[in-house]
């Protein structure tokens, strides 16, 4: 893509998750960016989320063999919660559909990342593949958000469950994650 910014244009390498949910031309957009500097050219990568790029980053940065084009595959063939679930799931087979990862780089993803995502990835992967009521979604978040603060995932659960019995369907997220943590 080419963005226009006080006349100058910028040519920004991005994926397809990112391209998918640009405005049409014209339009005002913010591409947050990657620039790797080389010998012999700067090049820019843009992204629509903080997300895309922080996976891009994690990619470029701890998978050895994973360049920016590649990485850039990968954010175009699957979108970053289902790489995370399968990354976790070992699903070496998803992985290695994506253009330009074979058997062998799906194997070396699994093993480079699978740590760092931790268990929440599985979950949010699994949740995501279902359609979710408000309440459920409500649920799912709270979930996951005391799992990134350190909590198990049967343990976070159970905990959610009982503070939404206690506090009512009607509960916003913030009460179900301060009522858990006062909880537990």
């Amino acid at each position: 893509m080419i963005v226009e910014v006080n006349g100058v244009g910028y040519e920004i390498l991005i994926p397809l998750s990112s391209y998918d949910r640009l405005p049409s031309v014209g339009k005002q957009v913010k591409i947050l960016t990657h620039v790797a500097i080389r010998e012999d050219a700067h090049v820019m990568y843009g992204f629509i989320s903080t997300q895309e790029r922080e996976l891009f980053r994690l990619l470029i940065n701890t998978v050895s063999g994973i360049g920016p084009k590649i990485a850039l595959n990968i954010l175009s063939g699957m979108n970053s919660t289902a790489f995370r679930g399968a990354v976790v799931n070992c699903d070496h087979k998803a992985l290695s559909q994506i253009s330009g990862v074979g058997k062998k780089t799906a194997e070396r993803i699994v093993v480079e990342l699978r740590d760092k995502f931790g268990a929440s990835a599985g979950w949010e992967a699994s949740s995501a593949q279902r359609a979710l009521s408000s309440a459920d979604q409500k649920i799912n978040d709270a979930v996951l958000g005391l799992m990134a603060l350190g909590f198990k995932q049967i343990e976070a659960h159970d905990t959610v469950r009982s503070v939404v019995a206690k506090l009512g369907p009607e509960a916003g997220l913030e009460d179900i994650v301060r009522a858990s943590l006062k909880k537990s």
